[in-house]
């Protein structure tokens, strides 16, 4: 192993820097920007119930599934090629949903976008990796890169909730366009396009292999999220594993594959992977009820839960950008381990929450949680990549980044299915008295039971609503001791498979070190 000599990045390459954070926090900002807008779409488009779903899934899941092969493509044809196609796709797209005249439409534009996503959110990672070769500054701009994927996340619903109390839903999906335009102008001037120059042919079985392995798996797991158990889940999910493993085995046989399956022999890309995994479930999960008890139990607003969250995001910012200078002194295994342990004390603060008065201990877990969670978020990135040779830096980004969207994915599935299976039994004891329609809407969900006491009698009403949303806090309650453990499981993982990766930009091990610590890679380093 050797320490980098490569030229420190100059003002040029941080401009561009500046530029690709843009897209990459958009892309975020669109799956979380019209979760608040939902009634305003049902109002209006008159979707039905399962077109609700898609309108707003449909985004997440075409991103996911495509993440692989688009980011494996980028390093044959051109990783700036594929942003730029991506950008244009994005933004023509946004436009499309904005001005959707129904459901189908909409749906349609959604998808759309979420294609445009999958090509730039790759090609963003592995064109930063090429941009800086120095390994300390490598590491600040991934952090930076991780960031702006958390501030997306947390503006979503700020930004979301500000448009739509002074324009209309569509305002919220315009956004996209003037960014995607910039993006257009000032890519080909400040970053410089790079591509596999050993690349093979693109194997067009392994492509459709890829997507018959990704696309039936998220969407079973949507799937199993939304309706439990079926023939349907069941009958996705395996066949996208049988995909994958037949994608796997062909992999390994050809000479140039699509992606290169020996990159998870390496224990950091993989140790990496799962702790990202993990704490994306945990947090998405944990996230998705906290959004609703915000609105729902608290009565909080669209703006009010909104600016609820800022103060954390910031935080977050914060702490994902000082994250990189520590890790020039300590290991990142210690650093990741110690904020996934102060997220782990956030969810059990939250499975201490009530229904009545828990506003201020939900939100006293929020800001211990998120913060806590960001330098897995800074770090593991650059540990993939850092992990995989310069040349398939797309397609390690792009493990990464789908690493990140089903950790998204599982979390919505399993917690959510937990806090649901949580308030569908509490709520057994709320729905006495109810029709059976109304007994039926009202025992599964907590915005069903806010919709019937809202056409109750006043004395019927307030119970029903009570019960509820205590129903539903039971159910973050145990959604919380499950994302504490799951931090936990995360903590000894990192321990095992990332202690030894040294930090960054440190001088190589002594020989007689190297065989101790099987030639312990740097952050984000070289190889």
């Amino acid at each position: 192993m050797h320490t980098t000599t490569a030229p420190r990045a100059g003002i040029r390459q941080w401009l561009g820097l500046s530029v690709l954070l843009l897209p990459t926090m958009l892309l975020f900002l669109a799956m979380t920007v019209l979760f608040l807008a939902t009634p305003y779409i049902a109002a209006e488009l008159r979707p039905s119930s399962e077109q609700v779903l898609w309108i707003n899934d449909i985004y997440g899941f075409i991103m996911a599934g495509f993440l692989v092969t688009l980011g494996t493509l980028g390093d044959r044809l051109g990783r700036r090629k594929l942003l730029l196609a991506g950008a244009a796709l994005f933004g023509a797209a946004s436009v499309l949903s904005a001005y959707a005249p129904n459901p189908e439409m909409l749906i349609a534009g959604r998808a759309l976008m979420g294609l445009g996503a999958a090509a730039i959110m790759p090609a963003t990672l592995s064109l930063i990796t090429h941009m800086f070769g120095d390994a300390r500054q490598r590491a600040v701009a991934i952090g930076l890169w991780a960031s702006s994927i958390s501030a997306g996340v947390a503006l979503g619903p700020l930004i979301g909730g500000l448009l739509l109390e002074s324009l209309w839903w569509g305002a919220a999906l315009l956004i996209g366009v003037p960014i995607m335009a910039l993006v257009l102008v000032a890519v080909p001037l400040l970053v410089p396009e790079y591509r596999d120059p050993n690349a093979g042919r693109v194997d067009l079985p392994s492509v459709a292999l890829s997507l018959a392995a990704m696309l039936p798996f998220v969407y079973g797991v949507k799937q199993l999220a939304e309706s439990g158990v079926n023939a349907t889940s069941v009958a996705t999910l395996v066949v996208g594993v049988v995909s994958a493993v037949v994608f796997t085995r062909r992999q390994l046989r050809l000479q140039s594959p699509l992606l290169d399956m020996r990159l998870f022999r390496d224990r950091t890309f993989s140790g990496a992977l799962g702790m990202y995994m993990l704490a994306a479930i945990a947090l998405v999960g944990v996230y998705l009820l906290f959004t609703q008890y915000l609105q729902l139990v608290a009565d909080q607003s669209p703006l009010e839960a909104g600016l609820w969250i800022l103060p954390a995001a910031i935080v977050l910012v914060v702490v994902s950008t000082v994250t990189p200078i520590i890790a020039r002194k300590v290991r990142p295994a210690y650093i990741i381990s110690t904020g996934l342990v102060l997220s782990a004390v956030g969810y059990l603060l939250m499975s201490q929450v009530e229904s009545v008065g828990g506003l201020p201990l939900l939100i006293t877990g929020f800001y211990i949680l998120y913060p806590g969670i960001a330098p897995a978020m800074a770090l593991a990135p650059g540990l993939v990549v850092g992990a995989a040779p310069p040349e398939k830096a797309g397609a390690a980004s792009a493990v990464s980044s789908t690493a990140s969207d089903l950790g998204t994915a599982l979390g919505v599935a399993i917690l959510g299915s937990v806090g649901s299976l949580v308030y569908g039994l509490k709520a057994d004891d709320a729905v006495g008295g109810l029709t059976a329609d109304q007994a039926a809407e009202a025992g599964e969900t907590l915005p069903g039971a806010l919709e019937v006491a809202a056409s109750l009698p006043a004395e019927t009403a307030g119970p029903l609503a009570e019960a509820a949303k205590a129903a539903f806090t039971s159910g973050l309650n145990v959604v919380g001791i499950v994302a504490a453990a799951l931090a936990v499981a995360a903590v000894v993982l990192t321990l095992t498979t990332l202690r030894h990766v040294r930090p960054t930009g440190t001088a190589p091990a002594p020989a007689e070190d190297v065989k101790e610590e099987e030639q312990q890679p740097e952050l984000a380093g070289t190889k």
